[in-house]
C-alpha cells in the first residue's frame, strides 16, 4: 500500500477547489483532478474513497478553517460594533487570502453537499456567534430580527465587495478594486443599518 504524501495531499485539495470553481460541481471529476495535479487517478484514491468523499472532506476542512479564521481574536463579550468589526476583518482577510474559497462555498450552497458542510462549519462557530448576538440584544445594541435578515444586512455587503474585487469590475462593468476606505465605509453603513 502506498503512503500519503502531505504536500501532494495539499496540492490535491488546492487543485480540487480550483477545478470546482472553474468547472462547477457537475464538471468536476477525479480524472480532471488527477490531470490538473499531474498525478495518476489511482493516487487520488490513497487520500479519498471517491469523488463524494473528496468533496465532503475538503468542504468540511475548509469550513473548519473558515470558522477558526472568523473567530480569531473574537470576544463574545465585546460591544456589537467591536465584535462586528473583528468579524469583518477576519472574514475579509480569509476571503482575500483564499480567493477561490467564496466561489467554492457558493458551489456547495446549491448542492447536496451543503448540509454536511454547514453541519461541520456551525459546530465551532454557532455557539460563539449566538452568545455574541444574545449579549448585543440584552444590552439593547440591536433589535431582534430573523437570522436571514441579520445576515443579509451584516455580511452580504462584505461578500459582494469581495466578489466585485475578485471579478475585477463592479456590477456596471467599471473596474473595481476594494480598498480599506471602501471596506470600512461600507462597514459603517452596515452598523448604522443594524442599529436602526
Amino acid at each position: 500500500m502506498r503512503t500519503r504524501d502531505i504536500d501532494k495531499e495539499q496540492l490535491v485539495k488546492q487543485k480540487a477547489i480550483e477545478c470546482i470553481v472553474k468547472d462547477g460541481l457537475e464538471g468536476f471529476s477525479m480524472n480532471k483532478l488527477a490531470k490538473a495535479c499531474k498525478i495518476s487517478v489511482a493516487t487520488l484514491y490513497i487520500y479519498y474513497k471517491d469523488r463524494d468523499d473528496l468533496i465532503i472532506k475538503i468542504a468540511q476542512e475548509e469550513g473548519l478553517r473558515m470558522a477558526e479564521a472568523m473567530l480569531k481574536d473574537f470576544d463574545v463579550e465585546a460591544s456589537f460594533e467591536d465584535g462586528m468589526r473583528v468579524q469583518w476583518k477576519n472574514r475579509y482577510k480569509h476571503m482575500m487570502d483564499n480567493p477561490f474559497i467564496g466561489v467554492f462555498f457558493d458551489q456547495l450552497r446549491s448542492s447536496s453537499y451543503h448540509a454536511q458542510f454547514m453541519e461541520t462549519f456551525k459546530k465551532n462557530f454557532e455557539v460563539s456567534i449566538s452568545k455574541f448576538m444574545h449579549n448585543a440584544l440584552e444590552r439593547g445594541e440591536i433589535n431582534e430580527m430573523p437570522l436571514e435578515v441579520y445576515w443579509s444586512v451584516a455580511y452580504a455587503p462584505l461578500y459582494s465587495l469581495i466578489r466585485f474585487h475578485n471579478e475585477g469590475h463592479s456590477i456596471g462593468g467599471s473596474p473595481f478594486q476594494i480598498s480599506d476606505e471602501i471596506l470600512w465605509a461600507t462597514f459603517d453603513l452596515v452598523i448604522k443599518a443594524l442599529r436602526n
